[in-house]
């Protein structure tokens, strides 16, 4: 064998030796292949997520499908009742005018020493605070509007001012009952109150009280005294719906029915045949 002959050979031979291991290495299942930039449909619905199945932070309003339709319905009852429990109250304390005997507490933010907790509001209506020299009057004034003055005052000695008021305890309104139910007299209004409710806390009309007859005295702005009728047994049974919000200063008035003129009758008679029996004088 020529010398050229050896050297064609041993070329020959190198090169199918480097083709047999470039076709082991790329038919090799355990070689990592390289990443591609295509993706396929598949793969992209695999990214997108899943409507109701997780929720993102800021995505409040989407409801996860594994919440039941009643479980749904018992926190939208939820809500709803606490909307309308909040706008029953707050409405009476949005509106309440301060008087004698409430009780409030001024908050100046960041201003312990010029926030004042627990105070008791006396008849001349004026309260004292620092640095406002013979106090701020507040009888007849919603918390808000006294928060106002205050802020106003404030503004000398501090800052922009942030001042809140807030009603601790309602004292100064009142209304009266009165005729025949089970407690009469005068009582505090320290919530949002229907004639219905008043009756209720003092102890219910009475079996001689007349129900369709009841009536509400509410002074107006001539002074004069006007009567509201409202037929609290027509409320009772589901008839009627006018029940009446009571505002300061009203008097609930339920007069006697024809049991209560009966009973008095007896009464009377009783006692003209008891002085008839023992020769006493009668009228």
């Amino acid at each position: 064998m020529t010398k050229y002959k050896r050297i064609a050979l041993a070329a020959l031979t190198l090169i199918a030796l480097t083709v047999s291991i470039a076709a082991q290495t790329q038919d090799d299942p355990q070689k990592a292949r390289p990443r591609t930039t295509t993706t396929s449909s598949q793969d992209k619905d695999k990214k997108k997520p899943v409507v109701g199945d997780r929720l993102e932070p800021d995505d409040t309003r989407r409801v996860p499908t594994d919440v039941s339709d009643e479980i749904q319905a018992n926190r939208q009852e939820q809500v709803s009742e606490e909307s309308g429990f909040q706008g029953y109250y707050n409405n009476f304390f949005s509106t309440y005018r301060l008087g004698p005997e409430d009780v409030i507490s001024v908050e100046v933010f960041n201003q312990e020493r010029y926030s004042r907790r627990g105070i008791t509001i006396p008849p001349s209506g004026r309260v004292s605070l620092s640095l406002i020299p013979g106090g701020v009057f507040v009888n007849g004034k919603t918390v808000d509007e006294v928060a106002e003055v205050i802020k106003k005052r404030y503004d000398e000695y501090i800052i922009e001012p942030q001042v809140t008021v807030s009603l601790e305890k309602a004292s100064s309104y009142r209304y009266s009952v009165i005729g025949d139910v089970g407690q009469p007299g005068v009582r505090l209004m320290s919530h949002r109150m229907t004639v219905t409710e008043a009756l209720a806390e003092a102890g219910g009309v009475l079996s001689t009280g007349d129900r369709s007859r009841v009536y509400v005295l509410r002074r107006q702005s001539t002074g004069l005294m006007s009567p509201i009728q409202v037929n609290v047994s027509a409320i009772y049974k589901g008839k009627a719906v006018d029940n009446v919000y009571l505002v300061p200063g009203d008097q609930i008035v339920v007069p006697g029915n024809k049991m209560k003129k009966v009973r008095e009758w007896l009464s009377f008679t009783s006692v003209l045949g008891f002085a008839r029996i023992f020769g006493l004088p009668t009228l």
